[in-house]
């Protein structure tokens, strides 16, 4: 059953990452359907076909990746993560954005996809620099990124409009190279521990 006609681009303990399709669009909406309240005010991903098919047009055009996140036991799509606002050159970053469905929340899965995704992010698409911008209360997000070793780089007033009102938001950030070490730090405990 994993993987069921999805193309997959990593993969952990409990959850995969893999490529948005138009052949995801009944679990994605169901995910989002189900999650309405619980994603607001963070976040309004598309809630019908028109809107999800403007998002995989947006992947498309480039500047951003778009990742689905899938339950390995049973191939439930969980959640989303995307890599928005890519700049490469002198720069190679990426902002994040992402959310899981109701369903599914405080389980670990958004911990484990965003960490296939950094791999990604780090390895693949060859960025320095990953950001995750978070409104000040959203509590949850914020304690996922420190647990994945951002750091804090400062505020942000009004820095991004959602549902029709500009929101303050944290700046948290990780580099390329912390990362790998992190990973690398990760690896050797586990290896001590087996």
């Amino acid at each position: 059953m994993f993987g069921k006609r999805r193309k997959i681009i990593g993969s952990g303990e409990s959850v995969y990452i893999f490529e948005p399709s138009r052949d995801a669009a009944d679990d994605f909406l169901g995910m989002t359907n189900a999650s309405i309240e619980f994603h607001s005010p963070w976040v309004f991903p598309a809630t019908d076909g028109r809107r999800f098919r403007g998002y995989l047009d947006r992947l498309e055009s480039g500047g951003a990746y778009g990742f689905f996140i899938g339950r390995r036991t049973d191939d439930a799509l969980i959640g989303a993560i995307n890599v928005n606002d890519i700049v490469m050159g002198g720069m190679r970053s990426g902002s994040l954005g992402y959310y899981v469905g109701v369903d599914f929340a405080r389980r670990g899965y958004m911990t484990e996809g965003l960490g296939l995704v950094l791999d990604h992010a780090f390895s693949a698409l060859n960025l320095n620099r990953v950001e995750s911008n978070i409104q000040p209360a959203n509590q949850a997000s914020i304690a996922l990124v420190k647990r994945l070793g951002f750091r804090k780089e400062g505020f942000a007033p009004e820095f991004m409009q959602i549902d029709g009102k500009w929101r303050d938001h944290e700046r948290w950030a990780i580099l390329s190279r912390e990362w790998v070490q992190r990973r690398r730090v990760g690896r050797k405990r586990q290896s001590v521990i087996a």
